[in-house]
């Protein structure tokens, strides 16, 4: 016996597998119940008494080894990369293709970066929200034609409940829980009770920016105005301000840029004028400082606001809003190289 299983220990301590499969016809040979080695130690009840000891150590290295290799070669199986058989076992049996960013994201963080490097920091607020915060802390007349219902989607169990029509609602929340010097850009989803067209769409886009401190001017305004459309546009982009109301600025301004296909000449994208518009601003008004727990007569401010999606239009030429919401895979592709 002792010779058998020397013969063993020299076979066992040898075993190569090419694949798991012939590791499992070496496991059952020499493992299982009826292997090679469960023979052995069921004739060990023939070894004479005075050989036990030793043929037993010996059975025992011989189990011991077996079992090591075994799990040896085991290991070495399951740690392989099956890549290069062409099959990648993980992957789902349809191809699917990597998406990309969606074009208003692409342009809103370009807009929050730009900002960002201006010392403008992020503030957010519910899409849900009251009257309060969106109209009436924002110097909104009682009869502005913005609390129409053809405008707001008021909740109907709660007509001071609504979706907010613009990120404003954030800046007034700030406001009324901080003390100057205010510096913040507002993005977010806003709503308006509009037909939707390639136009227009009921849910859209914004980001807005509040800045409030001391001896702070429309030359200030004017200057980050500049400089945003620069960086967003390119260095040739001038700007204009043309005299306009809101009822939470004063004075008031739209601004307008050098159009960025034709270079200011005229085409049709800008109707031969040069300028296309691009956002609303102007100085805030001390009704509003004061509405929200800001001395009007220490401070002073000015807030800017755009719509993302007018903004990626112009560097994208989009003509329907409503691509920006339905998901076409073959429109989202378009922007893969624009990040």
């Amino acid at each position: 016996m002792i010779v058998k299983i020397e013969e063993l220990l020299k076979e066992v301590g040898s075993l190569v597998a090419s694949s798991a499969e012939e590791l499992e016809v070496l496991r059952i040979k020499y493992l299982s119940k009826k292997g090679a080695i469960n023979e052995l130690m069921a004739d060990f009840r023939h070894v004479p008494a005075e050989e036990k000891k030793v043929v037993g150590m010996k059975l025992n290295e011989l189990k011991t080894l077996a079992q090591e290799r075994i799990n040896a070669l085991k290991e070495q199986f399951d740690s392989q990369d099956h890549t290069g058989d062409g099959v990648d076992l993980t992957r789902s049996a349809f191809p699917i293709e990597l998406g990309t960013r969606h074009p208003l994201s692409i342009v809103k963080n370009e807009i929050i970066d730009i900002f960002g490097r201006l010392g403008f920091s992020i503030a957010e607020g519910p899409e849900i929200e009251d009257d309060w915060h969106v109209f009436s802390a924002l110097n909104f007349a009682e009869d502005h034609p913005a609390r129409d219902m053809q405008d707001t989607f008021f909740i109907e169990s709660r007509p001071d409940v609504l979706l907010r029509t613009h990120t404003s609602s954030v800046q007034s929340r700030v406001m009324e829980v901080s003390q100057p010097p205010i510096r913040i850009i507002c993005p977010g989803r806003v709503y308006r009770n509009e037909a939707i067209s390639y136009r227009a769409h009921c849910f859209f886009h914004q980001v807005e920016a509040l800045y409030i401190d001391k001896d702070v001017s429309f030359t200030d305004l004017k200057q980050v105005l500049l400089l945003f459309a620069k960086e967003m546009f390119g260095a040739d982009t001038k700007i204009r301000l043309r005299p306009s109301y809101f009822p939470f600025t004063e004075p008031s301004a739209e601004m307008d840029i050098s159009c960025n296909i034709c270079g200011g000449k005229g085409c049709p994208f800008c109707k031969h004028t040069g300028w296309v518009e691009i956002l609303g601003c102007g100085m805030v008004d001390p009704n509003v400082l004061e509405s929200n727990g800001i001395d009007s007569k220490v401070y002073s401010g000015y807030a800017l606001g755009m719509g993302v999606e007018r903004i990626t239009n112009l560097k994208y030429q989009v003509k329907d809003l409503r691509l920006f919401s339905e998901n076409d895979t073959r429109f989202l592709k378009e922007f893969e190289a624009a990040y």
